[in-house]
């Protein structure tokens, strides 16, 4: 099994969604299947076959999130010590072709939020940078065409 690079925030994150899932949406699910039941004809039962949908996407959320957990590498930020770029970095960037500024810290791919500043290890921006120090370029690949930015800091925390 392939290990999963986690922070301890979204490793935490995951158990409790993982939690609300099993011990809310579970059996709010099986009351709405039962509740359906109750309306008779189940073959030209919207209630039920929406109940049932929902019953099948909640397990496979469920068996991803558990997968996600078993194969979890949980790694600490504050306790690495890198000069260079690597997953929990927080990276200020410098965007040469605009002028911005933006800081990205590199998380696991269950844990990314881009409007947290938070981008996952396999996003192509990430690729781009580890392996990096201070001062070194980096061309990403992006929808919009080809970005070029220099890496002003590094920090973990």
């Amino acid at each position: 099994m392939q290990k999963m690079p986690m922070t301890p925030d979204g490793y935490k994150k995951l158990q409790e969604k993982l939690k609300h899932l099993k011990g809310v949406e579970r059996p709010k699910n099986v009351k709405a299947i039962e509740e359906a039941r109750g309306h008779g004809d189940l073959s030209e039962n919207a209630d039920y076959a929406a109940a049932k949908e929902h019953q099948a996407h909640l397990s496979r959320q469920m068996q991803e999130i558990e997968h996600a957990i078993a194969s979890a590498q949980v790694i600490d930020p504050a306790k690495i010590e890198s000069e260079k770029v690597v997953f929990g970095a927080t990276v200020k960037l410098h965007d040469i072709d605009n002028g911005e500024e933006v800081k990205y810290m590199i998380v696991g791919a269950y844990e990314s939020d881009i409007s947290k500043g938070k981008i996952s290890i396999e996003s192509p921006i990430a690729r781009a940078m580890i392996g990096k120090f201070e001062g070194d370029e980096v061309k990403v690949r992006a929808p919009s065409g080809m970005r070029t930015y220099e890496i002003l800091e590094i920090s973990f925390s």
